[in-house]
């Protein structure tokens, strides 16, 4: 049960975190609403009431033209929500709604990712103890006060490399293929809970750059798109579909890279402990031999 503590704590400051930043944009939100609102019928009362060229009053087609303002297109839905919010207002806020809807996707991965890498790295912290104290301390106990006395030397301490010596000495009086049979048996079920949540890590490192990739697509779709449907070509008209494929395509491999290089950095680590649990293990069996001698 504590070993899923760790990812459980993650999730919940994940939710947490989630939550306290929806609740401090709701009155946000609802003076943005209302500020929408009182533009827009502001604009509609300016274009009834503006003059025209037909009073011949002086007024010519290229100034009455300025009298009508023009309303910016407001998003709905989500990208509405975040638009109105006040993270709108920050620089990640501003590419997020010029990246499109390929974003959220993008949000949704480097979340997973966070919570497993955060979750990986306080894990094989916890796990990392002073291996040769440990041993020695073992070895010492083993050969002073027996068996059971090193075994519960062992239980005092934390990580893989106690649980292993602990299993090959609960074994120690069936001989020595127990106590091997033991270690390996020990040895396999606490790499998988090294290795347990690497490999999500290792999909939002591949999946992020193709999500990104195809945000571009969609990006480039758009502009042409666009194009297709202008009479005339205009550069501000495919802009924003060139912005969107490049946002996307930058925000895949921002994900990716932290991503590969916690990964490297949790298969380097559990490499480690590989090499030092099979040590632990030799020197227990040579210890017990001794004994026996």
């Amino acid at each position: 049960m504590a070993r899923h503590a760790t990812l459980k704590s993650a999730l919940l400051a994940l939710l947490c975190l989630g939550m306290l930043t929806v609740l401090s944009a709701s009155p946000a939100l609802a003076q943005d609403d209302e500020a929408a609102a009182e533009e827009a019928r502001r604009a509609r009362y300016e274009r009834i009431n503006a003059p025209t060229d037909s009073l011949g009053f002086g007024v010519t087609a290229n100034d009455s033209a300025g009298l009508y303002v023009e309303v910016p297109e407001r998003r709905t839905g989500l990208m509405g929500l975040v638009e109105r919010s006040p993270i709108a207002n920050t620089g990640f806020g501003k590419l997020f709604l010029k990246g499109g809807n390929f974003m959220w996707w993008l949000l949704i991965v480097a979340l997973i990712g966070l919570v497993f890498i955060i979750e990986r790295g306080i894990t094989l912290t916890r796990a990392k103890v002073n291996t040769r104290k440990l041993i020695g301390t073992v070895i010492t106990t083993l050969k002073t006060e027996g068996v059971h006395a090193a075994a519960e030397e062992c239980q005092k301490w934390r990580g893989p490399i106690a649980a292993i010596l602990y299993s090959g000495l609960q074994k120690a009086d069936r001989g020595d293929e127990a106590v091997e049979k033991a270690i390996g048996t020990a040895g396999v079920i606490e790499m998988s809970f090294l290795e347990r949540g690497l490999v999500w890590v290792s999909s939002v490192a591949n999946i992020a750059p193709l999500m990104g990739f195809l945000g571009t697509v969609s990006g480039m779709i758009n502009a042409f798109e666009a194009i297709a449907q202008s009479d005339q070509v205009n550069a501000k008209l495919v802009a924003s579909g060139i912005s969107e494929a490049l946002i996307t395509t930058a925000t895949g491999l921002v994900l990716a890279i932290p991503a590969t290089l916690a990964y490297n950095y949790f298969v380097s680590a559990i490499d480690r402990f590989t090499i030092e649990m099979e040590e632990a293990a030799m020197e227990l069996i040579e210890a017990l031999d001794s004994l026996k001698s």
